[in-house]
């Protein structure tokens, strides 16, 4: 699958969903304790805004070598700095939420073309500095085509819309959900599940 192709599909997809939230529903529930601006922000400020700054940020050494090892990595890191790492996310969304204003979709119009202008000019093999450390971008992008399909979708349960994504966008983030599965040790639980073989325990999640 392209990964620049679904990258660009999930953002207008996300364009699209945006557009169409009615602004009274901005402040209320989202997901967990965020609003539904909070997690809009925190879509746009992890899966939009950053690309082109990371892109243009070279790296020195490959540290990440796959997109299931960017998220699995959280599993692994001490528990004060991924405490840390979600305190900081979590006012980010905030904050870049509230910048949204009461009618976003201009803006978020805004960050996809500066996203896409810079995936444009970026190599397959370029590495580059990644909040988790050096990555090819063939790597990293699809680490947030992930963000903007599972907080797409998200967002429009929150806001009670429809949403859908084309098959290929869909099929690399179940590929890669599936992938982050088997990095953590839960290759064969998420097997059974998809399968019908046996459900998956209450609360799971390969994030």
């Amino acid at each position: 699958m392209d990964y620049r192709r679904t990258y660009r599909s999930a953002a207008i997809v996300f364009a699209d969903l945006v557009a169409r939230i009615p602004p009274a529903a901005l402040d209320g529930p989202g997901l967990g304790e965020w609003t539904l601006r909070d997690l809009l922000g925190h879509t746009v400020s992890s899966a939009l805004r950053q690309v082109p700054t990371v892109l243009a940020t070279t790296a020195p050494t490959l540290l990440v070598p796959a997109p299931e090892a960017y998220f699995a990595l959280a599993r692994v890191a001490p528990a004060d700095l991924v405490a840390a790492a979600r305190q900081a996310s979590a006012e980010d969304a905030r904050a870049t939420g509230a910048a949204l204003g009461d009618d976003p979709a201009d803006l978020v119009s805004h960050y996809i073309g500066q996203a896409t202008g810079a995936l444009a000019v970026a190599g397959d093999d370029d590495l580059v500095a990644t909040p988790v450390g050096g990555m090819r971008v063939e790597d990293w992008l699809p680490t947030r085509t992930f963000e903007l399909v599972v907080h797409a979708s998200d967002a429009a349960v929150a806001a009670g819309l429809p949403i859908d994504f084309d098959p290929d966008t869909l099929a690399s983030t179940a590929a890669l959900a599936a992938r982050i599965g088997a990095a953590i040790g839960h290759g064969i639980p998420t097997i059974r599940a998809l399968t019908g073989r046996t459900t998956l325990p209450t609360g799971f999640s390969v994030l």
